[in-house]
């Protein structure tokens, strides 16, 4: 079955339900089919043929959706760019997939006409790809087997890749989604993480769609807009991250805001620190977490609703059609109790990485992440950090996580990463390097006694390094090489 028949059903079942609002207008499933079949159009008379890598460069817009059913149809490859890269990134990456055409909005218009010039694809308008009208196409050649999204990883540990997705890998994910959320026509999801990542679109917005919900849109994220939203909309649920939901705890309107439309609020990306979930809990709002990463498509552990309050912080059990393990370096699985990587396997997780089919995160048919976890004796994952950000000092596995979670508690605490650093007596030292909230006049002494009587004394940092912002991914991760280059 072809991706794009989920809009093409849902037209035909409840053509004027709104399937997506956008600045202030509905979109609905009827509509939102006809602008698909009228991209499809477009597409074709602009040579794109089955296998092809179509770019798109912009914020979030409906226009977004419109590509990617389009070249469902067609059995061509959506490739969303990070819009927040810098003009040589985005060469790279585009030359990488070889994109033969850069589809942009206005905001982005001139940057794309640079882009298609250096690097020989054609460029064409958002406003070109919606305002056609549908035309014979004939029959379209796209698969449950196409490849359809291929996404590039925000390269926290090396140089970005491209996880290629197929049309099958989607829709699973969608299936595995609906189990995650209990997904329903009466849905309402409140999206504003950017589309260009699998969090953005996978985990919550494609499986709306999925299930015949409604999706309100936001171009990209402000915490005071998110907040009147969820006031006015009235969602059922919205997807976060530790970056965007420090920003609304911060703003305002966090307390006055009535929350009780929201089933769920689900977070994802990196550990959530423990005041952030307090805090949504107290609003009587189950936080639900989600594990995956973009070679899963994303959905692979999650914590459902009626598990959230009881098991704060914890990313949940193995999803439905997923197969998860922990391994040891030697690829042993370990037992309950233990820490070990997250091993993924499922018809969610990829194809394979574009142009680099020996890739070695693959071992025997599971995906190896690179994160670590443990698993309870209740069978729920609580992820520790990354195998490459684990910190040995003195003989004694130190995980990130732990530190960077009781830094989060404190209110004169913007933000803080912590990292390891090379020492001649303890082979590796934690390193805890803070942002204080503006006005803050907190110290590395005061930092230093936040541990006591909360974490062992081997893991606690041997210097405090304070810095004005930390370098980030665009969903708020924190890269850690750089940072350790720039505190080295």
């Amino acid at each position: 079955m072809n991706l794009s028949r989920i809009i093409e059903r849902h037209a035909a079942f409840t053509p004027h339900k709104a399937a997506l609002h956008f600045e202030g207008a509905d979109t609905s499933y009827a509509a939102l089919w006809q602008r698909i079949e009228g991209a499809t159009t477009v597409l074709l008379a602009q040579g794109v043929k089955p296998g092809d890598r179509v770019a798109y460069l912009g914020l979030n817009d409906p226009a977004l959706f419109d590509l990617l059913f389009a070249l469902a149809r067609i059995g061509a490859i959506l490739l969303p760019l990070n819009f927040r890269l810098a003009p040589a990134e985005h060469e790279a990456i585009l030359q990488h997939a070889g994109a033969s055409l850069l589809v942009a909005d206005a905001a982005y218009a001139a940057a794309a006409a640079q882009l298609s010039d250096a690097i020989g694809c054609k460029p064409l308008s958002t406003k070109a790809l919606g305002d056609a009208a549908a035309d014979s196409t004939g029959p379209l050649a796209g698969t449950d087997e196409s490849p359809v999204l291929l996404v590039y990883t925000s390269g926290t540990t090396g140089k970005p890749k491209g996880a290629l997705h197929t049309q099958a890998n989607l829709l699973w994910n969608c299936v595995i989604s609906t189990h995650a959320h209990d997904f329903s026509p009466a849905d309402h999801v409140l999206t504003v993480l950017p589309l260009f990542h699998v969090g953005g679109l996978c985990i919550q917005t494609l499986p709306a769609l999925h299930a015949g919900a409604t999706v309100t849109l936001h171009a990209r994220f402000d915490p005071g807009a998110w907040l009147r939203d969820v006031a006015a909309r009235r969602p059922t649920m919205s997807l976060m991250v530790p970056a965007t939901l420090r920003a609304a705890l911060a703003h305002p309107d966090w307390a006055p805001t009535d929350f009780a439309s929201l089933k769920l609020l689900n977070a994802g990306s990196s550990v959530i620190p423990a005041s952030q979930i307090a805090a949504v809990h107290a609003k009587g709002v189950p936080l639900c977490q989600v594990y995956g990463s973009t070679e899963t498509g994303p959905v692979s552990i999650y914590l459902r609703a009626e598990d959230a309050m009881a098991h704060p912080g914890s990313a949940g059990k193995v999803g439905l059609h997923v197969e998860a393990k922990l391994a040891n370096p030697e690829g042993v699985e370990v037992p309950r109790g233990q820490v070990g990587e997250i091993l993924i396997r499922g018809l969610n997780v990829m194809h394979g990485y574009w142009n680099d089919a020996d890739n070695p995160s693959f071992q025997d048919g599971w995906f190896a992440s690179g994160d670590l976890a443990y698993q309870d004796d209740a069978g729920f994952f609580h992820v520790v950090g990354r195998s490459k950000d684990m910190i040995i000092s003195g003989g004694e596995n130190v995980y990130p996580a732990e530190l960077e979670n009781v830094l989060a508690d404190c209110s004169d605490i913007l933000e803080a990463a912590v990292v390891g650093l090379e020492d001649a007596r303890w082979g590796e030292a934690a390193v805890a390097v803070v942002v204080r909230m503006p006005g803050a006049q907190i110290d590395a002494a005061s930092v230093m006694q936040l541990f006591d009587g909360r974490l062992a004394r081997f893991k606690h940092p041997r210097r405090i390094v304070f810095v004005d912002a930390l370098p980030k991914t665009a969903l708020g991760k924190v890269r850690k090489t750089e940072l350790i280059k720039n505190i080295s």
